[in-house]
C-alpha cells in the first residue's frame, strides 16, 4: 500500500471524505479472524494515522538526543521539536501560556500530579473533596489516597437514572469545607458530556480548586480550558491518535508556581547544592528526568492532524454516527443502552440479556469487531447501575455506518449462541 501523504489538507477536499480519513489509518485495513476489523474500542486508545507514525520514525532516525542544555545540533533541534509540541498543545487547548502546560504520561498521571503535590500541600484535616458517582479509577483512587492521609473526606455528586449528573446534589454538597471539586469533562462509560464550567464556575465561588479530567472530551471537541474556568485540565494523547504514554496537565500559572515539585532529579532544578536546591521555573520543575520526546512530537503530529480535519467536522461525524449506533441498538430486542440520548459522545456502554459482557465481546471479535468489556475502572458506578460489567462500543473519526452494521450483525450471532430470544 502506498503511504499517504500525510501534509494532506483535508479542508480542501469533500465534506467529509471518510475513505481519505480511512486511508491514512494502515490498520483499518488489516483482517481480523478473517473478517475486515471493524475497531470500536477507542475509549480505550486510538488507532494512528501515517502522518504519527512517521513524525516518530523521523525524531529516531533523524534527530534522537536528549533535550534541554545540549550544545550539539541534535540536542537543539529535539529540544526545538519538543517545545514547539509543548506550544502545539497549549494552543489547542486555549492555554495561556505554553509555560503552563507538563508533559506527563497520561491523564492518570496528571491527576496524580495535583494530588501529591497541590493536594498534599493544601488538603487538611476536615476538609473535603468533593468528585462524582461516574469518576474513572484516575480520578477517584488518587483522591481518596490523599484524603485518607490527610483526614479529609470525600464526598460524591449522584448520577441521575438517565447518566446525567445530579446538579441539585452538587449545588447540596458544594460548602465552605469543599477545598477541591474533582469531575470527569465526559464519561468514559456513559457518554454523557458534563457541565463543567458551570462545576467550575460554583467550585471558584466557593473558594475551591477544580480539576478536569478530559481523557474522554479532548480526542472529540473543541478546549477552551479559560472558557471552562478550571484549574487543571488532564488528559491522555493515546485516546486523540498520538502515541502512547504521553498526555499533559494544563494549570493556572498562579497555582503551579506555588506547588512543591513532584520528583526530583535531573531537569526539574535550576541549582544544587548540598544543603538543598532551587527547583526549575515552569514548566520543568514538574518534568524530571528525560522526558518522552518522540510522545511529544507525535503528540503534536496528532493535534495537527485532527486540525487539518477540523475538530467541528469530526464532532458533527461522530454525532451522526452516534445517533446512527443508538438507533440501531435500541432496536435490538432485550438490549439496555445506559446513558442519555444527548449531550453525549460516541461512548456506549450497553448490556444484552443475560450475556455476560466478557463473553460478548469474545464473540463480536471472532467476526471482527473490536469493543470493550468490564468495568471500564468505573466500579462505583457499575455498582450505582446495577451491573458488574458492560459492553461498550465507542467511535471515532474514521470509524463508518458499516462497521455499526458490522456490530449489531454480530450481535446476532450472540443471541443465536446463547439462545436470546
Amino acid at each position: 500500500m502506498d503511504t499517504p501523504d500525510p501534509t494532506l489538507d483535508l479542508e480542501t477536499g469533500p465534506a467529509y471524505d471518510i475513505e481519505r480519513i480511512r486511508a491514512d489509518f494502515p490498520i483499518l485495513g488489516r483482517l481480523v479472524h478473517g473478517h475486515p476489523l471493524a475497531y470500536l474500542d477507542n475509549a480505550a486508545t486510538s488507532q494512528k494515522p501515517y502522518s504519527v507514525i512517521q513524525a516518530v520514525d523521523a525524531y529516531y532516525r533523524e534527530i534522537n538526543a536528549n533535550v534541554h542544555r545540549g550544545a550539539h545540533e541534535l540536542s537543539i533541534r529535539a529540544t526545538e521539536a519538543y517545545e514547539e509540541a509543548r506550544e502545539v498543545v497549549a494552543d489547542h487547548i486555549g492555554a495561556p501560556s505554553a509555560s503552563e502546560v507538563i508533559f506527563v504520561r497520561g491523564a492518570t498521571e496528571a491527576i496524580n500530579l495535583v494530588a501529591w503535590t497541590w493536594g498534599a500541600a493544601h488538603v487538611a484535616e476536615g476538609d473535603e473533596i468533593l468528585l462524582t458517582k461516574m469518576e474513572h479509577h484516575s480520578n477517584l483512587v488518587p483522591w481518596q489516597i490523599l484524603a485518607g492521609r490527610a483526614g479529609a473526606t470525600v464526598r460524591y455528586v449522584d448520577v441521575e437514572a438517565d447518566g446525567t449528573l445530579v446538579m441539585d446534589d452538587y449545588d447540596r454538597l458544594l460548602s465552605d469545607r469543599t477545598c477541591l471539586v474533582a469531575v470527569t469533562h465526559v464519561s468514559n462509560t456513559l457518554g454523557v458530556v458534563n457541565p463543567v464550567a458551570e462545576i467550575a464556575q460554583k467550585a471558584r465561588e466557593a473558594d475551591a480548586i477544580c480539576v478536569v479530567d478530559g481523557a474522554q472530551a479532548a480526542p472529540h471537541m473543541q478546549l477552551d480550558v479559560q472558557a471552562i474556568g478550571c484549574d487543571f485540565y488532564a488528559f491522555s494523547g493515546h485516546k486523540m491518535l498520538a502515541p502512547t504514554g504521553i498526555g499533559a496537565l494544563w494549570g493556572r500559572r498562579e497555582i503551579l508556581e506555588h506547588m512543591p515539585p513532584w520528583q526530583g532529579g535531573g531537569e526539574m532544578i535550576s541549582e544544587v547544592r548540598l544543603e538543598g536546591f532551587t527547583a526549575a521555573q515552569l514548566p520543568h520543575k514538574f518534568e524530571a528526568g528525560t522526558p518522552n520526546i518522540a510522545g511529544a512530537i507525535g503528540f503534536a503530529e496528532a493535534i495537527r492532524y485532527l486540525q487539518r480535519i477540523g475538530l467541528e467536522r469530526v464532532h458533527a461525524w461522530e454525532s451522526d454516527l452516534t445517533a446512527y449506533a443508538l438507533e440501531r441498538l435500541d432496536a435490538v430486542d432485550g438490549l439496555e443502552v445506559f446513558g442519555p440520548r444527548k449531550d453525549r459522545v460516541g461512548v456506549i456502554s450497553f448490556r444484552y440479556a443475560d450475556i455476560h459482557a466478557h463473553d460478548l465481546a469474545t464473540i463480536l471479535d471472532q467476526k471482527g469487531v473490536a469493543i470493550r468489556a468490564g468495568h471500564h475502572c468505573n466500579q462505583p458506578l457499575m455498582t450505582h447501575l446495577g451491573v458488574d460489567a458492560t459492553a461498550r462500543a465507542s467511535v471515532y473519526l474514521y470509524n463508518t455506518r458499516s462497521e455499526i452494521d458490522a456490530l449489531v450483525d454480530a450481535l446476532g450471532l450472540a443471541a443465536k449462541l446463547f439462545g436470546v430470544a
